[in-house]
């Protein structure tokens, strides 16, 4: 029996080798976000989800499923730090909105996890457009606190949403200043209140439920940002509201502070660097839509890189929801407007993993790292360049979209049927 058991074992092995769940992606230009740069003739090895072997020497496994890159671009799939995919379908149709409870009392414990739909339609197009990661944004409603982000691939499976609660937003823009009472002076007095609540929660609420900003149950959703568990991401413009905040910084070390839009975050460059703070801008905004934006330029990617503030792109002025798919041509603005090729692209895919904190897994070609790899046909930051392949977790994913699936449809109609509803 116990010579039959291992001859089973051992067959099974032969039947089911290691290279059974490996995937190579050869033959082109590797983009690897290392210290090894660009590898010319390069490959990528995956086996069970994750990258093994990066380099331009690399030996096929026997049984390896292979993805020619046919002399393009293999670079790690893009990581957009600012969306509201899944939480929005139809802008003009308020019933398919989660991403702002406008009406609710909750503030700071709104958890966009609650109402992310994997199966958005908006996703499949971003990731059509190499997306391979995105933040889940959160939108202000009755308070400047949103509430809680998270962080999702674009597989849209249902297990797509990977990291909940990782991040606090609250808004601290001129529309902030609105939301709270006015002005901008009311903003940072309850934003104050409320952080002051959270830190001597729950001592602060024993004898009673109300805090001086907010209740035990957003107390206890703000301790985690409060004590440097998780970002705050502020959402600000103007350059006066990001000195304000270097000084909250300041004022409260333990609290990791990320700027979100920052139109003129280039005017204070190197206050931003010198502070550490991170930040998240489009480089296509370039007009004054608002007096937040005076200064804006689309220089300013090339300014801030130049001083050494991390960075990562949006695609805030195109929108959040359904044109996330831009973001490659959003860094390519940043490019054409002074900022390096090496700053732009590491700006949307290891740098805002690097703010979120996972930067050990994704945004780079490395061993250890997610298999998140997409193939170009050409530079992924040239507007007439597109993803040939795209892998997520190690699976090569669907390049078709809804849009896709019209097109098709439609291309070609056959006048070969009575009614027009049997095409």
């Amino acid at each position: 029996m116990k010579k039959l058991l291992t001859s089973l074992l051992l067959a099974a092995a032969v039947v089911a080798p290691a290279s059974a769940q490996t995937l190579v992606i050869n033959n082109g230009r590797v983009v690897t976000n290392t210290s090894a740069g660009v590898i010319q003739n390069g490959a990528v090895v995956v086996r069970d989800g994750a990258i093994v072997d990066v380099g331009s020497d690399i030996t096929i496994p026997e049984g390896a499923e292979v993805i020619d890159a046919e002399g393009g671009w293999i670079t790690p799939g893009l990581f957009h730090p600012q969306t509201q995919l899944g939480l929005i379908e139809v802008g003009a149709e308020p019933s398919t909105h989660d991403d702002a409870a406008d009406e609710s009392s909750f503030t700071a414990a709104i958890d966009v996890a609650d109402g992310f739909n994997p199966s958005g339609t908006h996703i499949a197009s971003a990731r059509l457009e190499g997306v391979t990661r995105f933040a889940v944004h959160p939108a202000t409603g009755s308070a400047i606190l949103a509430g809680r982000g998270a962080l999702a691939d674009a597989s849209g499976s249902p297990d797509s949403l990977f990291a909940t609660r990782q991040f606090m937003l609250v808004d601290m823009s001129q529309s902030g200043g609105r939301t709270a009472g006015g002005s901008r002076t009311a903003a940072w007095a309850f934003l104050r209140a409320a952080i002051e609540d959270a830190r001597f929660y729950p001592g602060r609420f024993m004898s009673h439920h109300e805090g001086d900003a907010i209740d035990r149950y957003d107390a206890a959703a703000l301790v985690g940002a409060v004590r440097g568990e998780i970002p705050l991401v502020m959402l600000m413009d103007r350059a006066a509201d990001i000195r304000r905040a270097i000084a909250f910084a300041e004022q409260y070390p333990a609290i990791r502070v990320i700027i979100a839009g920052g139109g003129e975050a280039h005017l204070v460059a190197d206050e931003l660097a010198d502070a550490g703070i991170p930040v998240i801008i489009d480089p296509m905004r370039n007009l004054p839509d608002s007096f937040d934006t005076l200064a804006t330029t689309n220089e300013s990617a090339s300014i801030l890189h130049e001083a050494g503030v991390q960075l990562a792109y949006t695609t805030l002025g195109s929108d959040l929801y359904f044109n996330p798919r831009l973001l490659a041509q959003h860094a390519g603005i940043a490019v054409a407007h002074g900022a390096d090729w090496d700053d732009a692209f590491r700006a949307i895919t290891l740098t805002p993993a690097e703010i979120y904190g996972v930067g050990d897994r994704f945004g780079a070609l490395a061993t250890g790292y997610t298999a998140d790899v997409v193939v170009w046909d050409g530079d992924p930051l040239e507007v007439m360049s597109a993803p040939t392949s795209v892998v997520i977790n190690g699976e090569v994913q669907s390049l078709e979209t809804r849009q896709t699936r019209l097109r098709d449809r439609y291309a070609e109609l056959q006048n070969d049927h009575e009614y027009a509803y049997e095409h």
